[in-house]
């Protein structure tokens, strides 16, 4: 039952942003070892000096931030050619290889502003003899304002021209969606593309591409596709800058299967893929847990010798690690290291940590810790909590105590994920240890403790179990409460405790912890199990079964088909999954459910030998209390 928190425990790195970068910058120390008497000496917090690095690097959507705070609405031109190992600037100024592209650039842009305010006194000295302006003279000015960067410049001579009463062409309204866009005026921006397309103006392909641009800041990625559509349906050819914006978002949107067909339209059509093509492609596949689709747009980079970053090279090892491609995550490991263009850093190590703990390979994990220490990083809370779950796997709890008890050391609070981590591990621990480690949960969540005390030292908690256990889920975060609860329910089934184990489902149901655990229609009543953990799983049978009983007893009739869907998913770190727990636990109870030959994770019975296997078990039951 515990691969399911293993497999959460990697999704921890990733999907809390503000968290990761808050730790990316963490505190590091010089080369030590991290292990215990029995190897090497365990961590301690004195340190050597040495030259240090410092990562700024967020694991999970690093890039596209780094796109969006710079290059978002950069001349098209600009953005063909983006900066491949870019990182976001930590000073107020940045340093520019005069022989780069990028330099290339900012020179043209530093020429186009001096441009643009000759273009101004020109048009100053026009009224000044007499000359009046007229539409071509604004579409000049204005495309020069925005060609120089100046979309505020754009706007304000765009609102001029009533005044010398001059109407907008097709090349006016083509400047004016994307000045406004590139101005932060949205609405107007829209408007204005509303107004165009009713007159059946004519619109640029870098018109097209802000409309993009704007629908993707704002989370319409609907809206991103649909102008895609009336682009292609008005004509207008998309370009390279067109399709790698669309594959950008769409990654952003987790859509990889619509990055693979925006793809396959861009081949089609002849173009290339370059570097951001690819990188956009890795970062969609690579959210989306797409392994084999990352992996192939990795090889085929190497096979066409770009380079990736450190950022790339994170978004495969933490892709890896959710689902649990070991023998690729060395590889990669291996290949970054000796690519000679950049170096691991705190999240390139934490995956690999992460990788090796949830398949319980301890010292492979503790000889990353070490050359990560030996790097000159300090073990963060992600790398803490992944040890932990390997410890705990190994039943190693006295190592885990040690662990806990570095994290208290190195002043870190531990988080409700960390909590959850330790909590499963309380399941994966015999009986007689487990006082080794409440205390550890009481310090990390006092409410936690409590309940946790409550379960372990079968206290009868004075009819207060459930309050506490309410308590404790209203002060937790959202995204953790399943696990919570799938982690105590597993605890009270290892102690047999089946009465809390009881309360607590119920509780899980009452505040929607759990939904849509039962489904009934005229012809089948379920039992949908796939996102329990097997312990509330099993108790979930448990209180379905008795709800058969007792709808018998009442004289109602079942339906003409019970079904189990347990799901027949397998998570790589574990040996099998709740089908095949499912079925020797259906045997022993002699319950008449078969696995469906044609619907796989399904078992199912007829209302016959449901009602005769319920009312020979109920009569079973009746014997044995009056015996």
């Amino acid at each position: 039952m515990a691969y399911r928190l293993c497999s959460s425990s990697s999704s921890l790195l990733h999907e809390r942003q503000p968290l990761c970068n808050s730790l990316s910058s963490s505190r590091k120390i010089g080369g030590r070892n991290f292990t215990y008497s029995c190897k090497i000496s365990y961590l301690t917090t004195q340190s050597r000096t040495s030259s240090l690095r410092v990562s700024q690097v967020s694991l999970q959507e690093p890039i596209t931030q780094v796109a969006e705070n710079q290059n978002l609405f950069e001349d098209e031109e600009d953005s063909q050619y983006p900066d491949e190992k870019s990182t976001t600037p930590s000073k107020s100024y940045i340093w520019v290889n005069p022989r780069s592209p990028r330099a290339t650039q900012l020179r043209r842009k530093s020429y186009s502003v001096r441009d643009f305010d000759r273009a101004e006194k020109l048009f100053d000295e026009m009224l000044e003899r007499g000359v009046k302006p007229d539409t071509v003279t604004f579409s000049t000015i204005i495309n020069c304002a925005r060609r120089s960067s100046l979309p505020n410049k754009a706007v304000e001579w765009f609102e001029k021209m009533p005044s010398f009463g001059c109407d907008p062409d097709d090349v006016t309204y083509s400047a004016m969606i994307d000045a406004y866009g590139k101005a932060g005026n949205v609405d107007m921006a829209l408007n204005l593309y509303d107004r165009a397309r009713t007159e059946k103006r004519r619109i640029d392909t870098v018109t097209f591409s802000t409309l993009i641009k704007m629908n993707g800041m704002s989370g319409n990625f609907d809206g991103c596709l649909n102008v895609y559509e009336e682009m292609k349906a008005l004509g207008v050819k998309p370009n390279m800058v067109i399709y790698n914006t669309l594959l950008d978002i769409m990654g952003k949107a987790k859509r990889p299967w619509q990055a693979k067909t925006i793809y396959k339209e861009m081949i089609d059509n002849g173009f290339s893929p370059n570097w951001p093509t690819y990188a956009s492609l890795l970062r969609a596949f690579g959210r989306a847990r797409y392994g084999g689709d990352a992996l192939s747009v990795y090889k085929e980079i190497k096979e066409k010798g770009m380079e990736l970053n450190v950022i790339l090279y994170n978004t495969l090892l933490s892709m890896c690690a959710d689902v649990g491609y070991t023998d690729e995550a060395i590889e990669i490991f291996e290949d970054m290291k000796t690519s000679g263009t950049c170096l691991p850093d705190s999240w390139t190590f934490s995956s690999l940590i992460t990788i090796y703990s949830c398949s319980g390979k301890v010292s492979e994990a503790e000889a990353i810790l070490n050359e990560m220490i030996e790097a000159g990083f300090e073990p963060n809370i992600f790398v803490l909590t992944s040890l932990i779950q390997c410890y705990g796997k190994a039943k190693r709890t006295d190592d885990v105590v040690k662990t806990f008890n570095r994290l208290l050391e190195l002043g870190i609070r531990p988080d409700d994920r960390f909590c959850g981590c330790l909590l499963n591990v309380l399941t994966q621990t015999r009986k007689e240890e487990l006082g080794k480690l409440t205390d550890c949960v009481g310090k990390s969540n006092a409410k936690l403790g409590s309940v946790v005390k409550l379960l372990v030292e079968e206290q009868a908690g004075d009819g207060n179990f459930k309050k506490e256990a309410s308590e404790l889920f209203d002060s937790i975060s959202a995204d953790v409460k399943k696990a919570f609860c799938n982690c105590l329910i597993d605890l009270c089934v290892n102690l047999n405790l089946l009465e809390r184990a009881c309360e607590l489902l119920d509780l899980g149901l009452t505040i929607k912890i759990y939904t849509d655990i039962q489904s009934r229609s005229q012809t089948q009543w379920s039992l949908h199990v796939k996102s329990l953990s097997l312990g509330a799983a099993l108790t979930a049978l448990h209180v379905w079964i008795n709800d058969l009983s007792r709808a018998l007893q009442l004289g109602g009739e079942l339906p003409p088909l019970l079904g189990i869907n347990t799901g027949h998913g397998q998570h790589k770190f574990s040996d099998k999954g709740l089908a095949g727990v499912f079925e020797s636990h259906l045997k022993a109870l002699d319950a008449p459910f078969h696995e469906a030959p044609d619907k796989a994770g399904w078992f199912l019975t007829t209302k016959v030998a449901a009602k005769t296997w319920l009312e020979s078990r109920s009569a079973s039951e009746s014997v044995a209390i009056s015996s």
